[in-house]
């Protein structure tokens, strides 16, 4: 039964099938099949979202969307823009940085660089930047999104493990930086050996302290949200409530640049972004409990330790699975689909569940701009009105300086769980 679960999942993926629907006909043609009973769908269905942390998951979805049409994320820009100035590569700079930052704020990588390379991408192409490296560039820039808090993958990861979520966060920092430090190196490189920016647009009249004083209250958001968490002031579900708070009134009071319609649209669109994860989390939720009663995943499991010599040997299995996983497969849905394998492994090898935590979600970011099935160059090279197939090629330096960090993640644990210990959640 296994076989018909993984097989009928991948053969409608080839066929074009939407993930979600490719494991929701899995899951339930084998309940069917296997005499699980199909009575089980309907309270899978429900258990799979009824877990008081993936609250935070619409809430910070739309969050993300207030501090997007408040212009938070220009106002970033704009002063990111004037603390480099107009040099080479510069504009590329920025881009990565707004990236790391808007994630903090937005916890979406799609979400991430839809709202960074609206404004950024235009900019860059004016400055002989290629469309094709633009859109590579803030693809993979806003993969980091998902790493940096307030991350909903680690929020996801947590739920299913019941792991900390706010010690995730903080474990998050350190590596979603070390993340973006990695971008930045190429993409300052090859702007350099390219020229891209050496055309400079008529830049405007804003100063730097002016331009500060705009972005002053998008600058302090993170500040707020994770100042609160890590206070204990607040857990991870009220400081999504506080997020989204601090969005309405930021967007009414002190820009007012929300109105009452523009606000509807922002809670009609959070509220189709959320469904559609909440979609995912419950498919992905009933294949997994499928693949469980079966002894399928616990087969998996099984077989990879006794193939797994060493930890090192257990390390490379690990996320050479997600990593190809990451290609194919959204990130909510291997979370569902490996993490029952992978607990077994964390057990045997006495891996702390943070650290993994932190570095399975380094990797599957690498998967949100590595083709064929990349969500953040879907959501990019539309941007750019430009083909996918152009930015394959742009891609790939970013990938591997992602990977190297990825390297640095997973094998000195210290940089993940450092934050955490300074703040004493350890």
């Amino acid at each position: 039964m296994g076989v018909v679960l993984f097989g009928s999942f991948f053969i409608l993926l080839v066929l074009g099938v939407p993930i979600a629907v490719a494991i929701g006909i899995s899951a339930v043609m084998v309940i069917w099949i296997a005499g699980l009973g199909i009575t089980v769908v309907s309270p899978n269905f429900y258990s799979g979202i009824a877990k008081f942390p993936l609250l935070a998951i619409p809430l910070f979805i739309l969050a993300g969307f207030l501090f997007e049409r408040c212009g938070i994320s220009e106002r970033l820009v704009r002063f990111a823009d004037k603390l480099v100035r107009q040099k080479e590569g510069a504009l590329a700079i920025v881009a990565i940085g707004v990236c790391v930052f808007f994630g903090g704020i937005s916890g979406s990588g799609p979400a991430d660089a839809a709202a960074i390379g609206a404004i950024l991408i235009p900019a860059m192409i004016a400055e002989n930047y290629s469309g094709g490296f633009a859109a590579g560039l803030i693809a993979a820039g806003g993969s980091t999104a998902i790493i940096v808090p307030p991350s909903i993958a680690l929020i996801i990861y947590g739920a299913i493990t019941n792991t900390s979520i706010t010690t995730l966060f903080a474990a998050g920092i350190v590596p979603g930086f070390f993340a973006g430090l990695s971008l930045i190196v190429p993409a300052y490189l090859i702007s350099k050996y390219k020229g891209y920016g050496k055309r400079r647009v008529e830049e405007d009249e804003i100063t730097l302290w002016e331009s500060f004083k705009q972005a002053f209250f998008g600058l302090i958001a993170p500040g707020i949200i994770l100042g609160g968490l890590y206070g204990g002031i607040f857990t991870p579900t009220e400081a999504a409530v506080v997020a989204v708070v601090y969005g309405v009134f930021l967007g009414f009071i002190v820009y007012k640049t929300l109105t009452l319609k523009l606000f509807y649209e922002v809670l009609v669109d959070a509220s189709v972004a959320s469904a559609i994860v909440m979609i995912i989390v419950t498919l992905a939720g009933l294949f997994s409990w499928a693949a469980n009663t079966l002894g399928t995943l616990d087969a998996i499991a099984k077989y990879l330790i006794k193939l797994s010599t060493t930890p090192m040997v257990a390390l490379f299995f690990v996320n050479f699975m997600l990593f190809i996983a990451g290609m194919m497969i959204d990130a909510i849905s291997i979370y569902y689909i490996f993490l029952p394998i992978f607990l077994p492994m964390i057990a045997k090898f006495h891996w702390n569940p943070v650290w993994f935590g932190v570095m399975m979600t380094m990797n599957l970011a690498i998967g949100q701009f590595t083709p064929p099935v990349a969500v953040n160059l879907y959501v990019t090279t539309h941007l750019a009105s430009i083909p996918i197939e152009e930015t394959f090629r742009e891609v790939i330096p970013f990938v591997l300086s992602m990977l190297i960090a990825l390297l640095f993640i997973a094998l000195f644990p210290y940089l993940s769980l450092v934050v955490p210990k300074l703040l004493g959640m350890m």
